[in-house]
């Protein structure tokens, strides 16, 4: 390893925000300002010790953006010396990542949502309003910038904006919320000797969240003047909505994975146990492993992701694997445009993950769990950090959970702003250190996964299904649904609907039923189901059954459960025009078929959209040799399904014709 470091040193800032993460560094070796006898004598660690530390990259690289602002050469350098990282990997995986900067830049960015379910409800003309009240975009102006994002998982309250200010938190740095202690170290809650603080273990429930921005506010749907009011006020304020915004249907007694939303206070771990919280886990340990996976298996749950592949049996592949540790992570990076149903759950009812996650590791083996999570969460991460802590607390994450020998315990780790980490293997690569590029399969996560060990990958909604299959058996839950799609399902509806929202009905249902309950409106003109990965719909094409194997004979794709809903107002080819420079902006540019493919189907559109090229149909033409391309050779299903949307707006939509 070629360790080039230059001259450049921290500020006092950086080096204490790294130091809050890491502990203050042992030796003159990892950059501490001077060295002693010891440390000319012989340098501590070695190789081993170097890949150990690696996957603290990442949080480190959040803890200096998130005190700063931006991560400057010296931090950079300082990061790479405590951690024994080359600084050209670091620097590679910085500039991965569309939240973190490594040019200077104001203490506030205000991220302005300009994706599909925004820029039907206007973001266009409040980016236009900013522009001349601010600014262009990206130009500092009174202390903070704000800058156009893709999807912020704020599609019910469009157009979406979120503010996030650096600074350090007011009173402690203890260290990153949601990190469990380590095994030499007193349990959560034990007091520090001699009044230090103890590396490693969570925060208390009313201390700051150290490694995190230290205020965000929420603008949705948002106005200019209430943008430039927040960019201009000393401090971010926390916005919350009313409980239950997100969800329409909040107290319909038919509700399963929603019924706690807007009725149980999420901060309240004896709410959530005196409405069956935790009856599930009690069960599994009864059932034991395997038959655990047996009611998993019998209940027909399959991921909720998109790819519908059987949750019994990704957990079954995990467990009969011979090496160890096993993993299990939580993929809380919902980054689909339209996609909001795992912020929903994760900020309502937070102990419900961290009951079904113990759930699973005990069912696969597994002693550590991680929530990858959105950077743009920060709301989820406040919670579920409390979660874990009151968790830990109470016996219900740790050495001995629930008293049954059983020892797990939980991590959160932030993403910083990369639609491709959504990949399950990419997952892997982030939380490592390393660039967020999705591997090549086989292997696969349940044999060789995360640190290379057997790992077991689902999203929210797929965990949380875990909780009625036990608390009611597996039989009772293959009863609501189809045959092959079993139990409830969460829809993602925004766009020009009355009542946008998350909604939960049962497999089975057909899309003219879901939009009747959201209010759509009288001049519909498409349906975009799944997402920017997904295809359109016609108005006549309401009836297709909202179950995977029903919108697969249709033609289309469930995927995550978005429903964008547009009307004659929205001009498509705008609408197509911004999925193409999404999917270009978010590629990670590993293999050429993505790499080069999503810039010529982006430029290819714009010729149409903007009229400069010699007709459409050769265009079109284009686009579809590319698009197969991308479709057969892509590494991962960002350049598989890049072409989805804009091919089915042209076969079913006509909108080139």
């Amino acid at each position: 390893m070629d360790l080039r470091y230059t001259d450049a040193a921290p500020s006092d800032r950086e080096r204490a925000a790294v130091d809050s993460l890491l502990g203050l560094p042992p030796s003159g070796w990892e950059g501490a300002a001077e060295r002693t006898d010891a440390d000319l004598r012989w340098a501590r660690g070695g190789a081993a010790a170097a890949r150990d530390r690696r996957d603290q990259l990442l949080p480190a690289l959040h803890a200096v953006n998130d005190r700063v602002g931006w991560i400057s050469e010296g931090a950079l350098n300082y990061i790479c010396r405590r951690l024994t990282v080359a600084p050209a990997e670091a620097y590679g995986v910085a500039t991965f990542y569309a939240m973190f900067s490594v040019v200077p830049r104001p203490a506030k960015v205000l991220h302005v949502c300009t994706d599909l379910a925004c820029a039907a409800r206007g973001s266009g003309a409040l980016c236009a309003d900013l522009t001349e009240r601010l600014g262009p975009a990206g130009t500092p102006a009174e202390g903070a910038v704000w800058q156009e994002s893709p999807c912020l998982g704020l599609c019910e309250r469009a157009p979406a904006a979120l503010l996030l200010q650096a600074g350090a938190p007011p009173a402690g740095e203890e260290s990153v919320a949601g990190a469990p202690p380590a095994a030499d170290e007193p349990v959560a809650g034990a007091p520090p000797a001699a009044d230090e603080p103890v590396a490693g273990a969570p925060p208390a429930a009313d201390e700051p969240v150290a490694g995190a921005f230290r205020c965000s506010a929420v603008l949705a749907p948002a106005t200019a003047a209430a943008v430039v009011t927040a960019t201009r006020a000393p401090e971010a304020a926390p916005v919350e909505p009313p409980a239950g915004t997100a969800v329409p249907q909040a107290g319909d007694p038919g509700l399963v994975l929603l019924r706690r939303i807007g009725s149980v206070d999420p901060a309240s771990l004896d709410d959530y146990r005196s409405t069956g919280g935790y009856t599930a886990l009690r069960r599994a340990f009864a059932l034991g492993p395997a038959g655990v996976i047996r009611e998993v298996l019998d209940a027909g749950l399959v991921g909720r992701g998109g790819a519908a592949f059987p949750t019994g049996r990704k957990w079954q592949a995990t467990a009969q694997q011979a090496d160890g540790p096993h993993y299990l992570v939580c993929n809380a990076d919902e980054s689909e445009p339209g996609t909001f149903k795992d912020r929903v759950l994760m900020e309502g009812d937070p102990y419900a993950l961290i009951e079904s996650m113990t759930i699973a590791g005990y069912a696969i083996g597994a002693a550590h769990g991680y929530i990858y999570l959105r950077g743009e969460y920060p709301r989820a991460y406040e919670r579920l950090s409390h979660a874990l802590t009151s968790a830990r607390t109470r016996g219900l994450l740790g050495p001995d959970v629930l008293g049954q020998g059983y020892a797990f315990d939980i991590e959160i780790r932030r993403g910083a702003g990369a639609y491709i980490c959504g990949e399950e293997t990419a997952i892997f690569n982030s939380i490592e250190g390393q660039r967020g590029e999705p591997r090549s399969k086989p292997p696969f996560p349940v044999e060789k996964g995360l640190f290379g060990k057997p790992t077991a990958v689902n999203n929210v909604e797929t965990l949380v299904n875990v909780l009625p299959i036990l608390e009611h058996g597996a039989a009772a839950y293959a009863a609501t649904g189809t045959g092959t799609s079993t139990g409830t399902k969460l829809f993602c509806v925004s766009g020009q609907v009355a009542r946008p929202g998350i909604y939960e009905l049962p497999f089975g249902a057909n899309l003219r039923e879901l939009l009747a309950l959201a209010g759509p409106p009288e001049d519909m003109r498409a349906v975009l189901l799944g997402g920017a990965a997904g295809g359109f719909v016609r108005p006549d094409e309401v009836d297709i059954p909202l179950t995977f194997e029903g919108t697969r004979a249709a033609g289309t794709t469930l995927g995550s459960g978005v429903v964008l809903v547009l009307d004659d107002s929205v001009e498509l080819p705008r609408i197509l025009l911004r999925i193409a420079e999404f999917f270009r902006d978010e590629s990670c540019g590993q293999c050429v078929p993505c790499r080069v493919g999503t810039v010529r189907q982006e430029e290819a559109l714009h010729r149409i959209v903007d009229r400069t090229g010699a007709g459409a149909a050769a265009d079109v033409a284009l686009m579809r040799e590319v698009g197969q391309t991308m479709r057969d050779a892509s590494i991962c299903g960002l350049g598989q399904t890049a072409w989805n949307a804009v091919e089915s707006a042209i076969d079913r939509l006509g909108v080139y014709k």
